[in-house]
């Protein structure tokens, strides 16, 4: 080997290494935070694409994410420090709040301004309406929890009145209602993304309406942290914020195709053409408008439904639950 050759090598193992090195090192400057979400669906577009994307690197973050598989236990996991920052329904902050907690759960972004769920039959129905759910059994999730609420407030705006008309039931735990309603219990289920359009697939289910229409704005989903979390980090719950709606940025300006794509790796059991479909039917009902501020109207129209079900004692101070600090200064900034 020419004297030459050995230093081009020897260079070139430098480099690689340098390069190795640099990467170490700037994997290891990521604040590696605990996200837990409410459930894991298509619904959630955004917050998969800041990860995918990188987004969240790009703000000195590191995600690991964690399906709660309920709001319930999403907020017992952010209040005892099993997670640093909580994704689901700002109903469960209001509980926490209302329970005199000291240190109680705070909203600070909003993702998803509708209902994610669809209503789920057992025979195609092009001409459903609501009115064919008198006499029948529809599975609908927790009682407490936003979808089964929100199923209740539809329901009721078309005249009907549960326990009366129809059968609403909550007996079956969130993460079972599919494979509950495939195994004959109930005539109708509420399911979110990619769950619905997989029975449908399976020929097992059929959607016949989506409650997200129906409902109309809702702060649906937020992102949510105990109060001292947010006292002492406040540039993490920044830096957090700014990810996320780079990823609604981005969903927005994108094709549903290629908004598919970069939801693959979270949903690899879900075919593209599927994913594609899911993505066009959430953008038709402008659940990602990329808004992240939870307004005084929303969680308002978001405790009339509370109360409506019955599920609400005393009604939160908005400046209490809710802090648009850091979600107006990512709209701010961030174009």
């Amino acid at each position: 080997m020419t004297r030459l050759k050995l230093v081009s090598i020897v260079l070139l193992i430098t480099i690689l290494a340098s390069t190795f090195l640099v990467g170490c090192q700037k994997d290891d400057t990521l604040k590696n935070i605990k996200l837990i979400e409410v459930t894991h669906s298509v619904f959630y577009a955004p917050q998969y694409v800041a990860i995918n994307k990188g987004f969240f690197e790009e703000e000195g973050l590191k995600i690991e994410l964690i399906n709660g598989k309920g709001a319930d236990k999403c907020m017992t996991a952010i209040l005892s420090g099993e997670a640093d920052i909580g994704f689901m329904g700002p109903e469960a902050t209001i509980y926490v709040y209302n329970s005199n907690k000291e240190d109680y759960a705070v909203n600070f972004a909003q993702l998803t301004q509708k209902d994610g769920s669809f209503l789920v039959a057992r025979e195609p129905d092009p001409d459903f309406n609501f009115d064919k759910l008198r006499g029948k059994s529809v599975l609908g999730g927790r009682k407490g929890g936003m979808p089964y609420m929100t199923l209740e407030y539809v329901v009721k705006n078309h005249g009907l009145q549960p326990g009366v008309d129809l059968e609403l039931r909550t007996d079956v735990q969130f993460e079972m209602m599919a494979g509950a309603f495939t195994a004959g219990e109930g005539d109708y289920v509420t399911l979110f993304e990619p769950v619905a359009s997989q029975l449908e697939k399976e020929g097992k289910g059929y959607v016949v309406a989506s409650i997200g229409q129906e409902s109309g704005y809702i702060p649906y989903t937020c992102y949510s942290a105990k109060k001292t979390y947010i006292e002492k980090n406040p540039d993490i719950i920044q830096k957090f914020t700014n990810a996320i709606y780079k990823g609604m940025l981005w969903v927005q300006s994108h094709s549903v195709e290629e908004v598919a794509d970069a939801l693959q790796p979270h949903f690899v059991e879900t075919e593209r053409e599927i994913l594609i479909s899911l993505v066009q039917r959430y953008k038709d009902q402008d659940t990602w408008k990329p808004d992240l501020v939870l307004t005084e109207e929303g969680l308002n129209h978001m405790m009339d439904i509370m109360e409506l079900a019955g599920e609400l004692e005393q009604r939160a101070d908005y400046d209490k639950v809710v802090n648009t600090e850091f979600a107006e200064e990512s709209m701010k900034h961030i174009k």
